[in-house]
Parts: structure tokens; C-alpha cells; sequence
């Protein structure tokens, strides 16, 4: 079996797997005076999910013909796996979502970077507001304490808009900054690069046409 191919099998299952994972995250962070029975059961659910992404990464390691430089070039799959220490950036796996839109993405530079740029926004703005919700609600001079605060806060550090009217006072919240302003420095290249390619492709058929 090659990568390619558990790959193209695993895609759905790992996707739901995600998904159940951001459910078992988000709903604690969002009801912080849940039932802890309920609580104890998503934190089962949030490590089978890891377990899951651990194995899978795994099997592709063992298949791959050449395992370090399989690794190296997964290098994102390998931090997914190995973050689970500080618990805001476990939220990171998700971005392995990003493997499934490439697949569904369009043949076209233009059409690829339009569905990049559209998940890697929603994802980015989401998780990063969870993740910086559940560093900074409790700690001391915190501003960012609900998750209409913390939306507003991710949208604004992602569009590189950073008005400044909440920031994160923690080290875990502000790696998550970090990271949003590093997604938000690739969005907006990416939203230039498509809108020039676009321009250049009108203007080569309008060329043709004449």
C-alpha cells in the first residue's frame, strides 16, 4: 500500500475524527460550568483523537518509501501529533482539515487559493478564538474573557487589522497570536497572488480575443 493511497482512504474517517475532536474541545472552552461527568467523557474523546492522528501518522511513516524525508516534508503532521502538551495548541490538528481542501480544491492557481484562503480563514478565526478564549479567561488582567470578545479578537490579528482593544496577557495566548498573525501574513499574500493571477488571466484572453 503507498501513501498516496491510505491516504485517499483514511481522508473521510480522519475529517469526522476532527470534527468530533472540536466538538470535545469547544464545548468545555464555550460551557465552562458543564457537568464534569460530561466533561471527563470529552476528555476521553479528545485523546482517542489523538491516538487516532498518532496511529495514522504512524502507518504513513511505516508505508512511506522514504520515512525521513517523509517526515520532514510532513513536517505539520508530525508538530499535530506532538502538541499536546499545552492544551489551547492541541486545536492545531485541525488544521489537518487543510489536507482535505486540497483534494477538493480546483485544477486552477485562482480556484486553489480561493478554497485555501476561504478554509484557512474560517479555521484560523475559529480555533484561534477558542484557543485564546480558553488561555486567557482566567488569568489575571485578562480582556479576553468571552467568545465574542475572543472572535472579534482572532478576525482583527488575522486581517492584520489589530486595533488593539483586546490582547492576550498569557504565554499560551500569545503563541496563539503568534501563529494567527503568521496565518494572517500568508492570507493576505495569497489573497494578492490570486487576484493578480485573475487580473492576468482576464488580460491574456482579452488579448486572444483581439
Amino acid at each position: 500500500m503507498t501513501v498516496e493511497r491510505w491516504e485517499r482512504r483514511t481522508d473521510v474517517p480522519l475529517t469526522l475524527l476532527a470534527l468530533a475532536f472540536l466538538v470535545a474541545y469547544a464545548w468545555p472552552v464555550l460551557d465552562p460550568g458543564m457537568d464534569g461527568n460530561i466533561r471527563d467523557a470529552l476528555g476521553v474523546v479528545s485523546w482517542s483523537v489523538w491516538v487516532a492522528f498518532a496511529i495514522d501518522l504512524g502507518i504513513r511513516l511505516l508505508v512511506a518509501r522514504n520515512r525521513r524525508r517523509y517526515a520532514l516534508a510532513h513536517w505539520y503532521d508530525v508538530a499535530l501529533v506532538a502538541l499536546p502538551l499545552l492544551r489551547p495548541l492541541r486545536l492545531l490538528r485541525l488544521l489537518a482539515l487543510l489536507r482535505i481542501l486540497d483534494r477538493v480544491a480546483s485544477g486552477t492557481l485562482a480556484g486553489r487559493v480561493l478554497v485555501y484562503v476561504g478554509g484557512a480563514a474560517v479555521l484560523s478565526v475559529g480555533l484561534g478564538a477558542l484557543a485564546a478564549l480558553d488561555a486567557e479567561r482566567n488569568a489575571d488582567g485578562a480582556n479576553i474573557t468571552t467568545f465574542g470578545d475572543a472572535l472579534w479578537w482572532a478576525t482583527t490579528t488575522v486581517t492584520t487589522v489589530g486595533y488593539g482593544d483586546f490582547f492576550p496577557v498569557t504565554l499560551t495566548g500569545r503563541l496563539v497570536a503568534a501563529i494567527l498573525m503568521l496565518f494572517g501574513i500568508g492570507l493576505v499574500g495569497s489573497v494578492t497572488a490570486a487576484v493578480a493571477s485573475w487580473i492576468l488571466s482576464r488580460a491574456g484572453r482579452a488579448q486572444i480575443g483581439h
